[in-house]
């Protein structure tokens, strides 16, 4: 047997990745590092708002160009490993710009980050349709939960250890820009070294059944898709919803900074809890995976992206110590989100239609797109409770929705 081909070799190659990005994630971390880069920056919520708009949203726009280009690619491997190096690229433009221009030409420094946002963002959504489409193909329904749930505490355990070298960093006395430049060459070596997870993976091919069409009439053809396929329907409708709860993560920072007045100090402290609730998530994940399905994960996921922030609201009332209970319990919404989301999508979705519909699931994911910059707007002229509210009340929406999708409806679809 091509030891390549095993189911050890497969997982040691997605694990291999999953470590080495999350080890770069967190040298960038969008809810606490990222956040406060950019308020160095600025004070501008609303282009906080609009760079992050930016972040999230641009992959989906373009999910359904990419799938209607991917949908009869019988290999998709070097699409992956090019987006990876386009990440990788992105970061690098940051961590120049951050270096020589942040402090004399901090605009021009926010104009690029739009740029090379919108490269990571585009080439993250070009990747990620790839490996949704070999991680599905290459393991069944059973196996893929379970890598998705090793996956994510390796990758916890990376993001903990990057959680220590920000902290290590904004603690030393490395002064403002180089800290930041620190991390950000980091992460571009990181993605770098996760790219070669995949280098000998090899590929099944994919089962391509659909004639080749134009992107207008695949467009044109997504309302019937919606139509006969009520499940795939309600989980746009919930993920969109679902959506609430990302929006307001990088606000969190903002938050604890304009309400307990703190320095960068706290932000290797708020990652490293972030890391922990990651961590100590798993374990939690792993049991509900073995006794409940993905769904079930994904209700509990959108239940705690309700209450989180009414606890926010709470603890920002008492010190800034204590508001890091908030960020343990993000760690665990991010890992229930990558255990129980695409896991779920990749049950309910048609085989032979696989990538189609993971492209028209992100381009119609669009509350996603305009999400942050409405957040900004919210929280400029309403404040953060109020925005705080708003979101329990529509991830708790969200819930209900999820609901229902039946067993039967569920089944059909497998």
């Amino acid at each position: 047997m091509n030891i390549t081909k095993s189911p050890k070799f497969i997982y040691f190659a997605f694990i291999w990745h999953g470590f080495f990005l999350a080890l770069t994630v967190s040298m960038l971390d969008l809810n606490t590092v990222f956040p406060a880069l950019i308020t160095t920056l600025t004070e501008s919520k609303i282009i906080f708002g609009a760079l992050y708009s930016v972040m999230l949203g641009v992959p989906l726009l373009f999910n359904i160009i990419f799938s209607h280009y991917l949908k009869n690619k019988l290999y998709k491997k070097k699409y992956l490993l090019i987006g990876i190096y386009l990440r990788s690229i992105a970061f690098l433009g940051m961590a120049v710009f951050t270096f020589y221009l942040s402090v004399s030409y901090p605009m021009l420094t926010i104009l690029s980050f739009f740029f090379f946002v919108f490269l990571f963002s585009i080439s993250a959504g070009f990747a990620g349709l790839s490996y949704s489409d070999i991680i599905a193909k290459s393991l069944d329904s059973e196996k893929r939960v379970g890598l998705y749930t090793v996956k994510q505490f390796f990758g916890s355990s990376a993001a903990f250890l990057g959680g220590l070298v920000i902290a290590r960093i904004f603690s030393i006395g490395i002064e403002y820009p180089l800290n930041y430049t620190i991390s950000l060459i980091i992460g571009t070596i990181g993605l770098f070294i996760s790219s070669l997870g995949f280098i000998f993976l090899p590929e099944p091919p994919s089962v391509i059944t659909s004639s080749k069409e134009s992107l207008g009439k695949f467009i044109r053809r997504i309302p019937s898709i919606l139509k006969k396929d009520s499940s795939f329907k309600l989980f746009i409708i919930v993920e969109n919803l679902a959506g609430f709860s990302i929006m307001i993560l990088p606000f969190y920072m903002l938050y604890a900074k304009e309400t307990f007045n703190i320095d960068d100090s706290y932000i290797g402290l708020y990652l490293i809890v972030l890391t922990m609730g990651t961590i100590f998530s798993n374990i939690v994940w792993g049991l509900l995976a073995k006794r409940l399905n993905s769904k079930a994960i994904v209700r509990f996921c959108i239940a705690l992206g309700g209450l989180n922030p009414l606890l926010a609201i709470f603890l920002g009332t008492t010190t800034p110590d204590l508001f890091a209970i908030v960020f343990f319990i993000i760690g665990f919404m991010i890992s229930g989100r990558k255990i129980g989301f695409e896991p779920y999508l990749l049950d309910i979705i048609p085989r032979t239609e696989r990538v189609e519909y993971l492209g028209i699931r992100g381009s119609l994911n669009v509350l996603i797109v305009i999400l942050p910059l409405v957040g900004a707007v919210i929280i400029r002229y309403f404040g953060f409770n109020v925005t705080f509210v708003i979101v329990t009340i529509m991830m708790f929406l969200a819930v209900y929705l999820l609901g229902k999708i039946s067993d039967r409806q569920l089944e059909e679809f497998c």
